[in-house]
């Protein structure tokens, strides 16, 4: 049985009166990971800050690690191992690179308020460049930011929002096996919003599709061929 970390179940969302998410169930589960596909404006980033807290759920369940988790805000969620890496990165543009990283602090005890080492042994380029402003780097290295500075906080459930857009090869590169180290430690439940279909086929365990906010497909990756998976998430 799936070790759980995510489930959501019956998951509705609204911007105002427009509906966006419509009944959309996910699980993620410890040591894999969890692709969310679908073409632009189909609600994949609307379901990340639902899960993250950072917009309000309309209705349906919500339950981490198996207990439900009611009305909880962004920094609630984030005080419960749920860290999300959004659409574009948000990095602070004029602080270093190690205050970008301590920005992480916020939402841990006063004893885990450091760097876990593994941090520059997953991303080593930001070990030279921590004196460095953020804005200063290039847009794949803010992306190894972004990233870093959400595994400070130790999650157990990490959401990742488009993490290869606008980012060159070699670091694209970098990222998928990132992913797959943490996978493979089995101590995270990992979800992934992606459009690049090759990187996502390769890193997922489990796919949902959306369509017009609701789900399309759904399954493990040995039950969906490549070319099925390939067809529903093509226009």
């Amino acid at each position: 049985m799936a070790d759980n970390v995510l489930e959501l179940r019956d998951l509705t969302l609204h911007y105002g009166s427009s509906q966006i998410l419509h009944g959309v169930n996910v699980t993620a589960a410890r040591g894999e990971v969890t692709c969310v596909m679908g073409t632009n404006g189909v609600g994949k980033t609307s379901l990340l800050k639902a899960i993250s807290g950072t917009h309000p759920l309309s209705g349906g369940s919500y339950h981490l690690e198996g207990r439900d988790v009611g009305k909880v805000t962004a920094h609630g969620l984030a005080q419960q191992g749920v860290a999300y890496v959004p659409q574009g990165r948000e990095i602070f543009p004029f602080l270093s690179v190690r205050e970008n990283l301590e920005t992480g602090f916020a939402c841990l005890p006063r004893a885990k308020r450091h760097v876990p080492a593994e941090i520059f042994d997953l991303f080593p380029i930001l070990r030279n460049f921590l004196h460095r402003r953020g804005g200063d780097l290039s847009g794949g290295q803010q992306q190894q930011l972004a990233i870093a500075r959400a595994l400070v906080t130790r999650p157990k459930l990490l959401l990742l929002d488009e993490p290869t857009e606008g980012i060159q090869p070699n670091i694209i590169k970098q990222i998928g096996e990132v992913i797959a180290q943490l996978r493979a430690r089995g101590d995270m439940a990992i979800v992934l919003v992606e459009q690049y279909f090759d990187f996502a086929r390769d890193l997922g365990d489990q796919f949902l599709v959306l369509e017009r906010g609701a789900e399309k497909l759904r399954g493990r990756a040995a039950d969906i061929p490549r070319d099925t998976l390939l067809a529903a998430v093509s226009v």
